[in-house]
């Protein structure tokens, strides 16, 4: 082995630590799911000011004896931006050290329309966890992805045949939904000149029930598996149908995802303009793409192909916001 020495050295270290940040970035997310299966960011918030460990503890209940594991949790989030701390001095007596929430925890806040708690809690579910240990010999083999090799069926079969996991799994795609809302009446131009919409894999109807109050002369028709919407309760214009969109799409003036044109609401990997963060988050999406499923996300090439190759003369990516884009596709 070669013999590094000084600068050297300490180069070698940081890259250990580098390579330590990867390794154990689980670490970060399993403390993040924790925080929220324990209610801390909303007990935190709904204090109305900064909390003092001991005030948090007594509304945690927690089992007396790993209080002291609760403030070594409490500094890694803090340590990772989660939450913070700031000094406070209760009734003139010393100083004490309080937590407050950052702009993080507040997306997890389950009274706000940017809530990602059921996020968290499905993506971090042991149902998604496990076929990321399967990603190696997913490879080697002949499986489809490596959630069939975890679990000896696909994705879309398991949801059918669990339903509480189909539970989970569809109020944390509602919960990432609801940041439509946000920006939705933005593009009124794109939806006012619609009389009917078809949303194809709309779930449980989260963006529907936004748009359709943004834009309530619009018939909106959620199309999704039958065990999905079964169960939904219609209104006077939004309805659920339940089939394969692999054989039949109803009929409408857009699709939201041949009518007059579709409207996409996804993900358009840009790593020469987008900032690091988002790629990151971009590419992580992907991968989940893979390990679920056997979808993908795409760049501008890739999404252009698609569509020449079924058909379609033009497309326009009109706006973007976070991680998605809004694109709309002409016959």
């Amino acid at each position: 082995m070669d013999h590094v020495h000084g600068e050297g050295v300490n180069e070698l270290f940081q890259v250990q630590c580098h390579l330590y940040k990867h390794i154990f970035g689980f670490i970060d997310s399993m403390s993040i799911k924790c925080a929220v299966q324990l209610g801390i960011p909303d007990i935190i918030h709904n204090h109305g000011q900064p909390i003092t460990f001991p005030e948090l503890v007594s509304k945690l209940h927690i089992y007396p004896k790993k209080t002291c594991c609760l403030h070594r949790l409490m500094r890694l989030l803090v340590h990772s931006g989660f939450f913070t701390k700031t000094k406070i001095h209760k009734n003139q007596e010393k100083e004490e050290e309080a937590y407050t929430l950052t702009l993080l925890s507040r997306f997890i806040l389950k009274d706000k329309v940017t809530n990602l708690s059921p996020f968290i809690l499905a993506l971090l579910d042991p149902v998604l966890v496990s076929p990321w240990q399967f990603l190696g010999d997913w490879f080697q083999g002949s499986e489809l992805t490596p959630f069939e090799k975890a679990h000896g069926m696909g994705f879309w079969d398991f949801c059918d045949q669990s339903p509480e996991f189909s539970t989970i799994f569809n109020e944390a795609m509602a919960s990432d939904s609801k940041q439509i809302s946000l920006v939705v009446k933005d593009y009124s131009p794109i939806f006012e000149g619609l009389g009917s919409l078809v949303d194809v894999g709309g779930g449980t109807g989260t963006v529907a029930r936004i748009i359709s109050e943004a834009f309530p002369h619009i018939k909106y028709t959620v199309f999704d598996l039958p065990h999905v919407v079964a169960n939904l309760p219609d209104n006077e214009n939004l309805k659920y149908v339940g089939g394969d969109m692999f054989q039949y799409i109803p009929p409408a003036d857009a699709i939201l995802i041949k009518v007059r044109k579709i409207i996409i609401i996804d993900k358009v990997i840009n790593q020469e303009k987008d900032e690091h963060d988002v790629t990151t988050s971009k590419l992580h999406f992907d991968a989940l793409m893979m390990v679920f499923v056997t979808g993908k996300e795409r760049n501008k090439k890739e999404w252009e192909k698609l569509f020449l190759e079924a058909g379609f003369s033009r497309y326009k990516i009109v706006s973007s916001f976070g991680m998605k884009s809004l694109i709309e596709v002409y016959p």
